[in-house]
């Protein structure tokens, strides 16, 4: 973390700049300000909280859609004047349902693993906001027992397609695992980075 004695929030005419960034793969994902008290506030909570410019109120990132900007570090610029932090994003952290609020070219690595996390963060969505016509709603409704069903049939379907030669169907049965596991995930309490860790502890074993 900073010593906030240290900003100089004089320069800046009390907002200070703040760039966040993605503390797994380094994507920026917004640009805000903070005022001394959104500062501190972020400090104590680790939660990133700005200074809406116009609301003219301090604004907590996530407050609404629950899509929280956890922070894990801090840094000043040379001249102590813009700040900034890595976080871990709740889901999607643009407003327009993307992971970053700029829209540039990731390579392709990026990309992919950034789509899992933009789907990954719909499945939480529909948790905290269900909508009635929603697949994944309609099937969380039917209880933890039939998601876990439907993850062991899109498995079966998957081995099935795999004896064959058919690229489309076993990549859409692949598709259709990937979702329901993902969902399965969520729908236990944990997220697809719970599940990376364990695998990141074994294999450095």
């Amino acid at each position: 973390m900073i010593d906030i004695n240290s900003v100089n929030f004089k320069k800046v005419q009390g907002l200070l700049p703040v760039v966040v960034q993605s503390n797994e793969n380094q994507v920026v994902l917004m640009l805000g300000y903070m005022n001394k008290e959104a500062l501190e506030k972020t400090i104590q909570e680790k939660r990133v909280t700005f200074y809406s410019r116009t609301k003219q109120r301090l604004w907590t990132k996530g407050e609404t859609s629950g899509n929280f900007l956890e922070v894990v570090n801090m840094y000043l610029d040379c001249d102590q004047d813009t700040l900034l932090i890595l976080v871990n994003p709740k889901g999607n952290t643009c407003h327009k349902g993307r992971p970053s609020c700029f829209n540039y070219q990731l390579d392709a690595k990026s990309d992919k693993q950034l789509f899992l996390e933009e789907l990954e963060a719909v499945i939480q969505d529909r948790q905290q906001n269900p909508k009635p016509n929603s697949y994944t709603n309609q099937l969380l409704a039917r209880g933890i027992n039939k998601v876990a069903q439907k993850v062991g049939e899109e498995a079966v379907e998957l081995v099935i397609e795999a004896k064959d030669d058919n690229k489309k169907l076993f990549l859409g049965e692949a598709a259709d695992l990937m979702y329901h596991y993902l969902l399965l995930i969520n729908a236990k309490g944990y997220a697809l980075e719970d599940v990376v860790e364990v695998l990141r502890e074994r294999h450095t074993k």
